[in-house]
């Protein structure tokens, strides 16, 4: 494609189609992404589990039948707040600087404006310079930034195993068999997020929405996962569970931290960093140690100081900043 082939007049936007629409627009994402590529599974069960109570929809820009550029807006699920939404917008790179983005564009403010938003949010990395562009020259201002940081494991010296004073860890796969592990492990997490610097107001998703989003979503590797139990303890919300860590691995073949944390009391005790090396040495340990030669990414947001000195202790190496954008809509 050569920018003499694209003429705006014959650019199509429309809503999007699943499940038809699921590997196309894959296709698009990663190629406009390619450093977190995403699968048509992905799409579609992120499609099919989301809030229902939450609004959000999508459009597709295309020509011809060839698929440029696609749109995302809806509510934060994270950060619920009625007027407040967050977009994404992505064009192929064979079709970048051709008017696709600002049709799109165009595009999402009129369904804003429909819905009587006052607020948006989007999220790009710092080195992305054509996007921030694009977004300050309509009036987006920068409002918080998470510090991303990435460890090759087969060059990780791991340490050995802390004393974990009469607690004991259990890969996630192992506590299938519990059937409250899910409502438990949603009020752990809320738990845990409540403590979470991220710059904005956390909301708390359904348990049943939670479960589809994090233990049943298709990139969740179980038995990388673990969880942090007291024997001792029966919470009526948590059970014995007292802290626990994700492990999920992108198309891309890398691996990603979703959570680690333990309950405030637990703290101070070197936990939350004997979670995340049971995750590295169940790496190492499967396959015969093929597994082990991963990259594991992982975001901190900046006041998390603690959590960002554990990461550099275990070898985790920073990137550019993932950078928050917002945008009031009197602005637009």
């Amino acid at each position: 494609m050569t920018p003499s082939d694209l003429h705006l007049r014959d650019l199509h936007l429309r809503p999007a189609r699943f499940p038809d629409d699921a590997a196309p627009a894959a296709a698009l994402l990663s190629a406009s992404n390619p450093d977190w590529p995403v699968t048509a599974e992905l799409l579609q069960h992120e499609h099919d589990h989301r809030d229902p109570a939450l609004f959000f929809t999508e459009r597709l820009a295309e020509q011809g039948g060839r698929l440029l550029g696609v749109l995302g807006v809806g509510h934060d699920d994270f950060a619920h707040d009625e007027g407040r939404y967050w977009a994404n917008l992505h064009v192929h790179p064979q079709a970048r600087n051709q008017g696709v983005g600002g049709a799109l564009y165009a595009e999402f403010l009129n369904i804003l404006k429909a819905r009587g938003a006052h607020e948006a949010r989007t999220m790009l990395t710092e080195t992305d310079e054509p996007g921030i562009r694009f977004l300050k020259a309509r009036g987006w201002k920068e409002t918080w930034r998470r510090h991303e940081f990435r460890l090759d494991t087969a060059r990780a010296e791991l340490p050995a195993p802390p004393d974990l004073g009469g607690l004991r860890l259990e890969a996630l796969d192992r506590l299938a068999g519990d059937p409250q592990l899910g409502a438990r492990l949603h009020e752990l997490d809320w738990l845990l997020f409540q403590d979470v610097p991220m710059g904005m107001t956390l909301t708390r998703r359904p348990l049943e929405v939670w479960v589809q989003q994090e233990l049943e979503e298709p990139s969740m590797r179980p038995g990388l996962s673990f969880v942090l139990i007291d024997d001792a303890v029966n919470d009526p919300l948590t059970g014995p569970y007292v802290g626990y860590t994700t492990l999920l691995q992108s198309p891309g073949g890398f691996y990603f931290i979703g959570m680690t944390g333990v309950r405030r009391e637990y703290r101070g005790r070197g936990l939350a960093r004997a979670l995340k090396l049971a995750s590295m040495r169940a790496m190492r340990e499967a396959g015969g140690g093929e597994i082990g030669g991963g990259e594991i990414r992982t975001f901190n947001d900046p006041p998390n100081v603690a959590m960002i000195a554990m990461n550099r202790a275990l070898g985790f190496v920073k990137q550019p900043d993932r950078v928050r954008y917002e945008l009031t809509l009197e602005n637009a």
